[in-house]
């Protein structure tokens, strides 16, 4: 099977309808997994990353709806369709209302099953797509579930010509994630422009972005086009939005909704043809509260709204960043460093990242900078981490605390049967363990 063949999770608990279906659906070009139940399938969805899900509306336990529901939690985009027999079509009308991609009633036809699956994949801008032609987030590493479905949204995103608000913390990626969703829009061959709005000073970012005309102020010898007419065509990302000083947003606001630009000193207003994208580590609701921001103008940029991981969220993509930075650093500093020792890694994966993967590239520049050997120690890493001002607990001190809450929940779980544990967990793989409360005060 090709790496770019659309994934389809078939769930039914009747295995010869699933081995049946699964057959039509391979001779179509399609990659198929099959999970005989919805706890099954649920469990399977990070490691099976499908395009679409197809499952029977009326199985055992957690049925076609739950699953549905359970599905639309943790990958929103994920396309579901029901089959369902005929007396179940009013709860297949309603889950259709509910976002359900479509249903089909058994006995069904499997010409339009693969139909209404091929529809699906192609609106939502399926991953089968992506292995295809995934140059868009070339640049974007990530292995993580959490990751792959916030990139799945912004593709959605991408070829739309919506303004996009990308909110999240500093050093999180916010301009690479721009640059891929300009990548991947219809304004691609077009510029991509980037300014940050709290680096400059008000008047001169008034003339940045808008341009001015020879005479505006004192030093403007020549007519400069400011950024808005520079990103003709294509993307205008204005990271920091939120340090924007006032006045200035009064005017944004007015070229947003006019969308044409007047230059500084000018007497004439110029047409423009941007995409505007903008991000924001601060927390606008508390500036718009507090009339630092302006609610109109957070409205016409905050059509659609995405929430970049932290590094802690994903922590799967430290070792593969960490390696990555290694390699590319080694290169530049023309050092032979190849490696971190599995303790040093451990301590990378367990860090908090308050500066996210800006900090990580950091504290590994660090690293291969002082580094004497070609695999990089320990101490080394820790010694990275603690000027970095990431306080870290060592790994022996992780292990035992790692130790002491999974003895805590498996204790939880059996009841205090510990010897039952492994049984119990392998026959409900599915679910979720409560947190441990805090001891009593």
């Amino acid at each position: 099977m090709t790496s770019d063949q659309p994934r389809v999770l078939l769930v039914d608990d009747d295995p010869d309808l699933l081995r049946l279906l699964s057959i039509r659906l391979k001779a179509s070009g399609f990659d198929t997994r099959c999970a005989e139940s919805g706890e099954t399938a649920l469990a399977a969805l990070a490691s099976t990353r499908p395009d679409i899900v197809v499952t029977d509306l009326r199985m055992p336990g957690m049925d076609g709806l739950t699953l549905f529901d359970a599905i639309r939690q943790q990958h929103l985009s994920l396309p579901v369709i029901l089959l369902t027999a005929h007396g179940n079509i009013p709860e297949a009308i309603e889950a259709t209302r509910r976002g359900v991609s479509g249903y089909l009633t058994k006995p069904y036809d499997a010409a339009d099953l693969i139909e209404q699956i091929r529809r699906a994949i192609g609106i939502s801008g399926g991953q089968g797509s992506e292995r295809a032609n995934a140059a868009w987030r070339a640049e974007i590493l990530t292995r993580s579930p959490v990751m792959e479905d916030f990139l799945q949204q912004a593709r959605l995103v991408a070829d739309s010509e919506v303004s996009v608000f990308v909110t999240g913390p500093s050093g999180a990626g916010k301009e690479l994630l721009a640059r891929a969703i300009h990548k991947a829009s219809p304004r691609a061959a077009k510029p991509f422009i980037g300014i940050n709005c709290g680096a400059i000073p008000e008047q001169l970012l008034e003339s940045e972005l808008f341009g001015h005309v020879k005479g505006a102020f004192t030093g403007a010898h020549r007519d400069h086009d400011g950024l808005f007419q520079a990103a003709k065509g294509g993307t205008l990302f204005l990271d920091e939005i939120g340090d924007m000083p006032t006045p200035l947003q009064v005017k944004l606001l007015r070229v947003l909704e006019e969308r044409e630009v007047r230059p500084v000193g000018a007497t004439r207003s110029v047409p423009i043809d941007v995409r505007i994208i903008s991000a924001t580590h601060r927390d606008l609701d508390a500036a718009r509260s507090e009339g630092r921001f302006r609610d109109d103008l957070y409205y016409r940029l905050n059509v659609v709204s995405l929430a970049i991981p932290a590094l802690a969220e994903r922590r799967e993509d430290i070792p593969l960043l960490a390696q990555h930075f290694l390699q590319r650093l080694a290169a530049r500093y023309k050092r032979e460093v190849n490696a971190f020792a599995p303790e040093a890694m451990a301590l990378l994966v367990t860090a908090p990242w308050p500066g996210n993967v800006r900090q990580l590239l950091n504290v590994v520049e660090q690293t291969v900078a002082l580094t004497t050997t070609p695999v990089i120690p320990t101490a080394l890493v820790q010694r990275a981490l603690q000027g970095d001002g990431a306080a870290i607990e060592s790994f022996e001190e992780a292990r035992h605390r790692f130790e002491r809450e999974y003895l805590v929940r498996l204790l939880r779980l059996t009841d205090g049967n510990v010897s039952q544990g492994s049984t119990h967990r392998q026959a409900q793989p599915h679910r979720v363990l409560p947190p441990a409360r805090p001891p009593p005060a």
